[in-house]
């Protein structure tokens, strides 16, 4: 069995037609079918069921493609190493990140990043919090930033950053708007704007109600940080948001008030695998990131 082979394999899966795969890889399309054949025989079953020009992965084909898409990975991240081993200053981070720290804590990090190391790329992939854990669980990326960091997960080790508070966003006429501070208890019979469910931050609001015997009465939900802002700003509701959130402007039409009693905060950092070593140019950004937030941490203090 052959690389050559296995990446022919994997292209005519995902497109499950030869000659549209051969043209993606410009190859022709006898190079392909003849490769797939010999693969076939080899293995002595058969993976595809053909049908014209178009082909279909068999009950095994599939099984295989499980496995050699694994196997592919591995390889590339291995010449990946390579590349990084001789310059990593010129290496690629693979990192996940969720829609609340997207707007500052991502761009910030990053940005402070590349002022030191300017050639160093960066693949992004935005998700949910449960969406990244399984991502860096299935080796798809290989750190995340995260809030809150994830416990009791044997295969992911996770390193607090720092950690913010969540504080009340409510549309500029409610009633305790001009308050310097208010207890999550005088919002019991609000209508709350949250995240579905599903998200780790609906959960965070939540819990923190439930704790004082109440359960937030959900009128509207929402997928994206700037939509539960946009909601609020419309009057649907209330909601309890990350600081961060609201540090580049505080959306028209509502007002931020800190959450007095009791305290609802959030830790925020960044996770990896437990099992595997990053690569180099990716340990260096992970480093960074500790002491980048270690130093503003000092300074705000």
């Amino acid at each position: 069995m052959e690389l050559k082979q296995i990446k022919y394999f994997i292209e005519v899966a995902k497109r499950e037609h030869v000659t549209e795969a051969a043209d993606a890889m410009h190859i022709a399309q006898s190079a392909v079918s003849r490769q797939l054949f010999k693969l076939e025989e080899e293995l002595g079953v058969n993976l595809f069921i053909r049908e014209g020009r178009n082909v279909r992965l068999t009950p095994i084909g599939k099984i295989f493609m499980e496995h050699m898409e694994k196997a592919i990975h591995v390889i590339d991240e291995a010449e990946q190493v390579i590349k990084e081993y001789t310059d990593p200053e010129r290496g690629t981070v693979h990192i996940g990140f969720p829609s609340s720290l997207a707007s500052n804590m991502l761009p910030t990090s990053i940005s402070a990043f590349r002022e030191e190391h300017p050639n160093v790329k960066f693949k992004l992939k935005q998700g949910t919090y449960y969406e990244l854990v399984e991502a860096v669980k299935k080796s798809e990326i290989n750190m995340a930033l995260l809030g809150p960091i994830p416990q009791n997960e044997p295969k992911l080790k996770g390193t607090i950053l720092f950690s913010e508070n969540m504080v009340a966003l409510l549309p500029v006429r409610h009633p305790l708007a001009n308050e310097p501070g208010i207890k999550l208890n005088q919002l019991r019979k609000d209508s709350f704007v949250l995240f579905r469910k599903g998200f780790i931050l609906r959960n965070v609001v939540v819990d923190a109600c439930n704790q004082l015997g109440f359960h937030p009465q959900v009128s509207f939900e929402g997928e994206d940080i700037e939509a539960i802002k946009g909601l609020v700003s419309a009057g649907l509701g209330v909601t309890l948001i990350p600081e961060i959130t609201l540090i580049d402007h505080i959306p028209h039409g509502t007002v931020k008030v800190p959450i007095i009693n009791p305290n609802v905060s959030r830790t925020v950092g960044v996770m990896v695998s437990a099992e595997r070593s990053l690569l180099p140019t990716e340990k260096r950004f992970y480093e960074f990131l500790k002491n980048f937030y270690m130093r503003l941490e000092k300074f705000q203090n």
